[in-house]
């Protein structure tokens, strides 16, 4: 079940057990060895999500991403160099004013990476700090960062566990606290407050690219008969 944004004031303190820091090592092992893949092949990512935070459990996602444009030949190869198999290979827009994102799951469940094929828009970028970005070194050093998850929950790191804490009606303050403008912040809670209201809603475009198909090819044939991809590929 989808976690629905809380709107209760306040702090709740949540102290983890020896289960959830061992998930947490686990996931962030695997978010490393991607990364340190990537890096090999000069394409700084990050990890954002719960893995960031810290506050991950058993259906937690490892989601890794590249924050630029680059080549899907260099990110594949990246993988397959270091012995990382690929099950899926998608390619994703949320909405029509959203860019179109290249999505490639590995064959360790709930693992990804993935990489804008348009430019981002801040709002786009900044979604990742929203809910909480590590680099390979914050990982390396065990820090956990600061972070909204999707209940509308801001999550703040302490030594046993973390701070909780809903952002409804504090937007400007996460905003700061997490370094980002507040038009972020608010967008945020707009999706995720209607998600909650209407139910979970669906994507734009999801294409599971064919064998050989590469990600350029598969814009470019959505490009050719989308308007709307067209639209967004000409703006920023």
């Amino acid at each position: 079940m989808a976690s629905k944004p809380e709107k209760r004031i306040g702090y709740r303190t949540v102290t983890y057990g020896s289960e959830r820091w061992s998930l947490l090592r686990s996931f962030r092992q695997k978010a490393t060895r991607l990364i340190e893949a990537l890096q090999g092949f000069h394409l700084e990512s990050i990890v954002h999500g719960s893995i960031a935070r810290g506050d991950v459990d058993k259906r937690s996602d490892v989601d890794v991403f590249i924050p630029f444009q680059t080549s899907s030949f260099t990110v594949e190869t990246a993988l397959a160099r270091a012995g990382i198999s690929v099950n899926r290979r998608l390619v994703v827009q949320a909405t029509p004013t959203y860019g179109m994102k290249a999505y490639i799951g590995t064959a360790d469940e709930n693992t990804s990476v993935s990489f804008p094929l348009m430019k981002m828009r801040k709002v786009e970028r900044e979604f990742y700090k929203f809910s909480g970005e590590a680099t390979l070194a914050v990982l390396k050093s065990g820090v956990r960062v600061s972070g909204v998850d999707k209940r509308l929950m801001l999550i703040e790191p302490t030594e046993k566990g973390h701070e909780e804490s809903t952002i409804i009606g504090r937007e400007e303050q996460t905003a700061k606290l997490l370094g980002i403008s507040v038009e972020t912040v608010l967008d945020r809670v707009h999706a995720l407050l209607r998600r909650d209201k209407v139910g979970r809603t669906g994507v734009f475009i999801e294409r599971e690219l064919v064998e050989d198909e590469t990600f350029e090819l598969a814009l470019k044939k959505l490009a050719d008969h989308n308007p709307a991809v067209r639209r967004r590929m000409k703006t920023a």
